[in-house]
């Protein structure tokens, strides 16, 4: 262990302004603290500010040509959100999650059937799990 006059005669070592004023920073070759200037001392592991504003030269300065003659893409076919949204959004009544018939509450009534079940499942296990076994 390094005492406290040979920390500030490292730090001196290292270009650091006053003993009284001392940074540090990790160093990824000795892997301990050393000594440094302020300004490496608030900047993490060698990022340095970015000194240039310009933007970056342009990679491809030419016009990509497309391969269809068409700009439009019909990757999934038509376009089905508008009449989903006039579908679901109509007033009618039926909850939003029972909105499509059969399918929908089919899916819920298992959904509770399961729910339920489970909630007694845990009830039980507590009670087994409560009272105490008889040798």
């Amino acid at each position: 262990m390094r005492s406290f006059s040979g920390a500030v005669a490292q730090a001196v070592a290292a270009g650091c302004p006053s003993p009284g004023t001392m940074y540090y920073k990790f160093s990824g070759f000795t892997q301990k603290l050393v000594g440094t200037w302020a300004s490496d001392a608030y900047i993490p592991q060698g990022l340095k500010p970015v000194a240039s504003t310009e933007a970056p030269p342009i990679i491809f300065a030419t016009p990509t040509k497309l391969t269809s003659s068409s700009s439009m893409y019909n990757y999934a076919g038509k376009n089905r959100v508008p009449e989903l949204q006039k579908f679901f959004q109509k007033s009618d009544g039926v909850p939003i999650h029972l909105k499509r018939g059969l399918p929908d509450q089919m899916l819920y009534r298992t959904t509770m059937a399961l729910t339920v079940g489970g909630t007694i499942y845990c009830l039980i296990a507590l009670y087994m799990a409560s009272q105490p076994k008889n040798k």
